[in-house]
């Protein structure tokens, strides 16, 4: 399935509810009258889209339109947001070695899968991975991410313990995740941190301790911090980014869950807001469900 098709079956839910409003009007061309220019703002707003993106997004259409004659408002605002999402970021290693990226997020969003999905990749793709599982407070994570190991046919390296999760210091993890890499000349570094919330001070702090133990040992780790946000909260998803942004410098987001939203609008509202551009989005549970984000096939699978 191609990417376009992906973004299209992903954004199902979210571009029925927007076509089920606005779809008639799509095809229109030239100025946009009061009437359309309600209907479409109130179907953005209902797609989570926010009242300033909705603003932005509505403005920079009008504008095409206007200068444009030839474009339809489908086309119009599908430009509107691919410049409103900006230059592509791509997850993937640099020159470094070991090059060395932090997942980090709330709970619940998907880190501990997502690391697996890209561990296999890295691995298919004949790049050397280790899975670092500095989660170690939620009891199956360490499990989990073992499985993941298994199927990626990478190696792991978790706290030492009984098996399980032993509350062991993460930043102890890390250290001997990163130890080994250097040893074996790992080429791709993938640390799974616990999810925690966003208002938990305590919890932030050690995420730095993190990303403190990762530069002490690989100069300039983490070479990339990704944020995993979980699509289907929607808006709220802008004020838990804006905490992990204060405490480290987000290179990009994962989306994870967005093909189970119908309120994939607040992409564009996060990205808006937060000003980190989207690497990676999730798209189901299998293996391979996941892919590089593109602007375009996000637009095209929106109004499309």
């Amino acid at each position: 399935m191609s990417l376009w098709s992906r973004f299209q079956k992903g954004l199902e839910r979210t571009r029925e509810r927007l076509s089920g409003q606005i779809g008639g009007l799509l095809g229109r061309r030239g100025p946009v009258d009061p009437a359309t220019l309600g209907r479409l703002e109130e179907a953005l707003l209902e797609a989570d889209v926010g009242p300033d993106t909705t603003d932005w997004l509505l403005d920079r259409a009008r504008a095409l339109l206007g200068r444009e004659p030839e474009l339809d408002l489908r086309s119009a605002l599908e430009r509107s947001v691919v410049e409103l999402l900006g230059s592509p970021v791509r997850f993937e290693p640099g020159s470094e070695r070991p090059w060395v990226a932090l997942l980090c997020g709330v709970n619940g969003v998907g880190k501990t899968t997502l690391a697996g999905k890209l561990a296999a990749h890295f691995s298919r793709a004949g790049q050397g991975a280790l899975l670092v599982a500095a989660d170690t407070f939620r009891a199956a994570a360490s499990k989990q991410l073992e499985i993941w190991a298994e199927r990626a046919e990478v190696e792991i390296v978790r706290s030492r313990g009984d098996g399980g999760a032993s509350q062991a210091d993460p930043a102890a993890v890390v250290h001997d995740g990163l130890t080994a890499a250097l040893a074996r000349k790992t080429a791709v570094v993938l640390v799974d941190t616990a999810g925690r919330l966003h208002t938990k001070r305590n919890l932030m702090a050690e995420l730095e301790k993190m990303s403190r133990v990762c530069a002490r040992l690989v100069p300039g780790a983490p070479h990339h911090t990704l944020l995993v946000l979980d699509a289907t909260l929607g808006q709220n998803g802008i004020q838990q980014a804006r905490e992990f942004q204060a405490a480290l410098p987000i290179t990009s987001l994962a989306l994870t869950k967005l093909d189970g939203t119908a309120r994939g609008g607040a992409v564009l509202a996060i990205v808006h807001q937060l000003k980190v551009p989207i690497s990676v989005v999730g798209l189901g549970e299998g293996i391979d469900d996941w892919q590089p984000f593109d602007a375009e096939a996000f637009a095209k699978g929106l109004f499309g």
